[in-house]
């Protein structure tokens, strides 16, 4: 007969995950044993095998469950009305709300993804991918000349950049506001590209025509 699952299964899952996340990001996911684990979470190294085989297990499902949450979070914002500046603010803030108690998971995705297996991160990066596609869409449609161009994906991960690094300086209750900081960094982004892109435009332009008047030479 089949071992039936406690009513507490997906609770105590749930902490394990939450757990590991905090132990990989504090110690390093090599410095984190499987006993620290289940002692971070109070439970015996038995019980931790009832749920996970081993530390690679856990470090998947860590990602996976931190990535999809931002995915389906992010489709959300661009299913929605706003187009323009608003949707890419409104996805940033989204963004930002969503790391907000997941820095461990946010901080284990960035070291450690590639520590797994290429099958694993394949999977992880497909949805990296999609969350990239994402804010591109709206970036392209809040700067139209920067669609369809290779300076595209410069302004998306520069944009990352911003959101996905601020956890090391930012304090909630501190200055700026999580709403404040992804304003900002969609302003810096929306105003900033269109005088960069028509200046790189001009410095491409004259470099052609150098190029072509030495080719006549």
């Amino acid at each position: 007969m089949a071992r039936t699952r406690a009513q507490d299964y997906e609770a105590k899952r749930e902490l394990i995950l939450r757990k590991s996340a905090e132990l990989f990001a504090q110690f390093g996911y090599s410095g984190t044993s499987v006993s620290l684990i289940a002692d971070a979470c109070g439970v015996s190294k038995a019980l931790l095998y009832h749920y996970y085989p081993d530390k690679e297990a856990v470090l998947f499902d860590i990602l996976l469950a931190h990535l999809e949450v931002l995915v389906e979070v992010a489709e959300a914002v661009a299913a929605g009305p706003l187009d323009g500046e608003e949707r890419l603010y409104a996805l940033s803030a989204a963004l930002l709300e969503t790391y907000r108690d997941a820095d461990a998971e946010h901080q284990v995705q960035i070291s450690n993804l590639k520590l797994l297996p290429a099958d694993k991160q394949d999977v992880l990066r497909t949805l990296e991918r999609r969350l990239v596609e994402i804010f591109s869409a709206a970036i392209a449609r809040a700067i139209p000349v920067a669609a369809g161009g290779p300076r595209l994906k410069a302004l998306t991960m520069s944009l990352f950049g911003m959101l996905n690094w601020h956890y090391l300086w930012f304090k909630d209750g501190k200055g700026l506001s999580r709403q404040d900081y992804a304003r900002l960094a969609t302003r810096l982004i929306l105003s900033g590209a269109g005088p960069a892109l028509e200046e790189l435009s001009r410095d491409d332009g004259s470099a052609v025509a150098l190029r072509t008047r030495a080719d006549c030479r």
